[in-house]
């Protein structure tokens, strides 16, 4: 009992109002023990364990503050967690440096009762490596990749996203290396390039000037493969390019140019290598595709001039119609010698592609242009053939149907691959913000600055001090060591105002400090930095597959097969029919014969039908819709989340730090003697600074407002300080005896509590307030009312969700009347207080299985059960924590709005993946009967080739600028209100 006393000290607190702000986050132990080698923390990665332990005898926050400090202590501490409400504590550790009997003894130590619940071992042998794959055309393309890297023995989990030309795969590095992965994907008849290697890894390429000899390179090579941190590391000998994998926390790019500035007695010269990547690939591609189309024109106008247009000309007709050989007049040479190049040379790409699907099993786009464009071709070399040797064949070549045909769908690839392009624009926007260049300080052991150097801010290493002029961006993640600034953090977090920021306060990579110099300590660079998570979970859910995309992946394993089924049956029918003379002479054109005909109706519908805008339907949508998010603050991981979001007809609200602000401010106070509120608060701040507890540092925060002018204040000395077990603390300051507490404590000391007080008290409550009573030299002085005040615009949100058809819920661990009071303000009905973790997971099943999909909205730390278990977990205020969030969708600012806006956007993406469905399949339910002749009877109308080639790159075209119009996202004009109504209300 006497251990629990001491270990209480700090506290004040009752049950009625102890937990009103969350819990302290106290900054982490170095994830690896001091001295641990490179060696050893690679062992140490495979051998994490999470435990979870119950702790009994917590009374408040700062009782939770004690045991986090203690456990942090001990070595081999990753992460430490106490939860006060749930009186268990959630521990990251490694059994190679402490037991859970050395945890549960220091929690005991502390002075609380410790009980080891469970623990799991968590695998961490898992790697995850992102390949460019270049070459795909359709789901076809990208199944037969997944299905290959997936049947690889140690692969666990691989991901083939169409629209971003990327592969994701989750593989153990002892059953498999990542250039197997290359390889596989390589046999698959693609090219493959490795983008990143691991998530938490960064990988840098440096271009080395003054190699010789490739024994030069392996001598570079070999000095930094023996730096501690470095994972992986390729060399390009023609290129003179070194590529490395590293760890950022443990080494960075300027020790590597350092090692090899100072490599062997030759003088080599290391910089970073010329931006490649993602980017630059696309750029390559678009100029590419735009040459092919180009050449392809410049071949293809003549051919159609001569067969479509000059052939009507008198003067030039008689030219065209000179013989050379029997039939063979010069316009077929002409033409046969125009399209051969476009078939064979520009065409290429399409033989290619067609082989190498073949090989593998499978059948895709590339399929259905050659075979189209081949029997064009060939029968048109035949009729070159026969009139050559034949002095009466008569025949017509159909050379300008293959080589438009070509034509026409590059044009399409190249719009394709340009509106492709812009729906990755969110990533690049994310990607600029980080400035090309920052100023390194270089400091003498004082700490004073000697040196200032400008250098690359990719050669920022961790440790680094960095200097931030007014105006220029944050070059890194880190700590402020020096100077005072406001720093606009909206292109991050989503807040509007800028926040200020002074020695100790942390800082993120890419905002913009506005008018004070700072010096940074760098904590976080490379994969580690905030923008660098924000990009992989950005490029994550471009990557996840929506469940509807399932669909579309299931109609292009058969799609190519049955449209080559079709497009023979279609030339076989209208062949036996002319054959048999079923339908009149007079409907065949007077150019062609019934043979010719039906191999014209047999091509158009090969090349009309497109297994691409199906493929492209969900992912162009789902990037376009992810990225409009991300530019607002709402970073929604994957398809699986927006397509589940849309459906919501049900929120569950936790109430602190999400219908609240979750930091407890002075709403009031009630003087009981003649004293001024300057030194009322002067007294009573130099008690409490005293104390850790939440309560204590809101009146102490609200005490500095009486002294203007001074950021940290000095107090006067408080004696004899004593902090008495859930009832508040005392203290001796300027010889009056100071009592801060409930009214337990008062009736302890004697002290007798006026009407007027306890009317006081009884109002605080009824207002879901905490009341605590202050007494001066044993006689009543005050009452300070505290409050969790409820967000601006909460009570609008609530409404807006009716009107659109959500049901609101509130499930807090609070007592019942400070979550029935916050319903009442916010006009939820349904409430549910004093549940436990479980119990809120619990409250999201039962709903799901009354038929509802629920959203739960918290703050992603105490509702993680609950965020799991629900359809879409939306974890509000995640800031720089936004990779290790359970939740499905993130809101990086704490405005309640955007529950709204996220809700909202998922349904227009729907909307607009849905429109794509219609039109993808529209198209081809339409175009493939219109092809093959179905309107010929009754109209004449037939589609030729090349229009139906053209038509088909359209499809493609139209599906990806109907996903890109919803770049015009703008949030619903209600949500402007609740903006303005925010800023009304802080300025009061």
């Amino acid at each position: 009992m006497a251990a629990g006393k001491f270990a209480a000290i700090g506290c004040f607190c009752n049950d009625r109002w102890g937990d009103m702000s969350p819990q302290p986050h106290y900054p982490s132990m170095p994830k690896y023990p001091k001295g641990t080698s490179p060696e050893a923390e690679k062992n140490l990665k495979g051998s994490e364990v999470k435990a979870l332990f119950s702790v009994v005898g917590m009374t408040c926050s700062a009782c939770a503050g004690s045991i986090e400090k203690a456990v942090k202590r001990l070595p081999g501490i990753r992460e430490a967690a106490v939860d006060v409400l749930n009186n268990t504590a959630h521990v990251l550790y490694y059994p190679s440096f402490v037991t859970e009997e050395k945890i549960c003894e220091t929690i005991e130590d502390v002075g609380f009762e410790a009980k080891l619940i469970k623990e799991e071992t968590i695998d961490k042998s898992r790697q995850v490596c992102r390949i460019s794959i270049s070459g795909m055309t359709c789901t076809s393309c990208s199944s037969t990749v997944e299905s290959a890297l997936q049947a690889i023995h140690g692969v666990q989990r691989a991901q083939v996203a169409l629209a971003t030309e990327e592969a994701q795969v989750h593989y153990d590095p002892k059953i498999i290396s990542y250039n197997q992965l290359l390889e596989t994907v390589e046999n698959t008849g693609f090219e493959a390039t490795l983008i990143s290697l691991g998530e938490d890894i960064s990988k840098i390429e440096l271009k080395v000037d003054g190699i010789k000899t490739e024994q030069s390179i392996r001598a570079i090579a070999k000095s930094l493969e023996a730096l501690p941190g470095v994972q992986n590391l390729e060399t390009f000998p023609e290129l003179n390019k070194i590529s490395i994998s590293y760890k950022a926390d443990i080494v960075g790019p300027r020790t590597f140019i350092e090692v090899i500035e100072s490599s062997g007695s030759a003088h080599f010269k290391a910089m970073i290598y010329p931006e490649g990547g993602r980017d630059t690939h696309r750029k390559e591609e678009i100029k590419q595709y735009y040459k092919f189309f180009l050449w392809s024109l410049f071949f293809t106008i003549p051919v159609f001039l001569t067969s479509m247009v000059l052939m009507y000309v008198p003067g030039v007709k008689k030219v065209l119609d000179v013989k050379i050989v029997n039939k063979l007049n010069v316009g077929q040479i002409l033409r046969w010698e125009l399209s051969t190049p476009v078939q064979f040379i520009i065409g290429r790409r399409f033989y290619i592609g067609s082989y190498k699907a073949l090989r593998h099993g499978s059948a895709n786009m590339d399929v259905l242009i050659a075979l189209g464009t081949n029997a064009a071709y060939f029968y048109s070399v035949y009729i070159v053939l026969r009139a050559a040797i034949s002095k009466d064949f008569k025949g017509t070549d159909f050379f300008e149907t293959s080589s438009m045909l070509i034509t026409f769908i590059l044009l399409g690839k190249y719009l394709e691959v340009l509106a492709k392009g812009k729906t990755s624009e969110a990533i690049a926007k994310l990607m600029d913000l980080a400035p090309e260049t920052a100023t390194l300080l270089t400091l003498d052991e004082e700490g004073n600055v000697v040196n200032e150097q400008e250098i690359d801010s990719r050669l920022i290493q961790k440790n680094d001090v960095i200097k931030i002029i007014p105006g220029a961006k944050v070059a890194c993640d880190g700590s402020v060591m020096w100077g005072q600034s406001h720093v606009n953090e909206s292109m991050i977090t989503g807040e509007a105002r800028p926040v200020g920021k002074k020695k100790g306060d942390t800082v993120i990579g890419g905002t913009v400090n506005e008018n004070g110099v700072l010096h940074v300590k760098a904590t976080r660079v490379g994969s580690e930095s905030a923008l660098s998570q924000i990009v992989r979970l950005v490029e994550s859910a471009q990557m996840a597959k929506a469940p509807v995309q399932k669909f579309a992946d299931r109609i292009s394993k058969y799609f190519v097969p049955m449209v080559i089924i079709l497009s023979f049956s279609t030339w076989l029918a209208w062949f036996l029919a002319g054959k048999f003379h079923s339908y009149p002479h007079s409907w065949i054109p007077s150019s062609i014969d019934s043979f010719e005909l039906a191999l014209q109706f047999g091509i158009s519908v090969m090349v009309i039908a497109c297994p691409c805008a199906l493929g492209l339907a969900t992912p162009t949508a789902v990037m376009v819709g992810t990225g409009v998010g991300a530019s607002q603050g709402i970073l929604i991981k994957g398809g699986q989340a927006l397509e589940s979001a849309h459906k919501v007809n049900c929120i569950v609200f936790d109430k602190t730090g999400t219908l609240t602000v979750g930091k407890p401010v002075v709403v009031n106070t009630k003087l009981l003697n003649n004293m001024l509120p300057h030194e009322f608060y002067e007294l009573v701040a130099a008690t409490e600074v005293n104390s850790e507890h939440p309560l204590a540092k809101a009146i102490v925060e609200y005490a500095k407002k009486f002294r203007e002018g001074e950021e940290n204040p000095s107090w006067p000395e408080a004696r004899n300080f004593t902090s008495i077990t859930g009832q508040g603390v005392k203290a001796v300051v300027r010889e009056k005896e100071i009592l801060i507490g409930n009214k337990s404590l008062m009736l302890d000391s004697n002290i007798s509590i006026a009407v007027v007080a306890e009317e006081t008290l009884a109002e605080a409550e009824a207002l879901a307030q905490t009341g605590i009573l202050i007494a001066i030299d044993g006689e009543m002085a005050g009452i300070v009312a505290i409050s969790d005040p409820l967000k601006p615009g909460a009570w609008e949100v609530v409404s807006i969700l009716k009107s659109m058809g959500v049901r609101s819920i509130m499930v807090t661990g609070d007592n019942w009347g400070t979550a029935n009071s916050i319903a009442k303000e916010t006009e939820i009905e349904t409430v549910i207080a004093e549940a436990r973790p479980e119990q809120k997971a619990q409250k999201v099943k039962d709903l799901q299985a009354s038929g509802y999909i629920v959203a739960m909205v918290g703050d992603g730390i105490n509702d993680s059960p609950a965020l799991v278990a629900a359809n879409v977990g939306m974890a509000i205020g995640a800031g720089t924590d936004i990779a290790i969030e359970a939740a499905d969708i993130v809101l990086m600012k704490s405005n309640l709005e955007d529950v709204i806006t996220a809700i909202e956007l998922s349904r227009k993406t729907f909307s607009r993946i849905r429109l794509n469905y219609i039109w993808a399949l529209g198209y081809n339910v339409l175009g493939i009967p219109i092809a093959a002749g179905a309107l010929f009877p009754s109209t004449r109308f037939r589609l030729p080739p090349w229009i139906a080639g053209a038509a088909m790159a359209a499809s493609s075209v139209s599906v990806v600028c109907c996903s890109l119009l919803l770049k015009n996202y703008k949030r619903p004009k209600k949500l402007d209100v609740l903006e303005i109504q925010e800023v009304r209300i802080e300025r009061q």
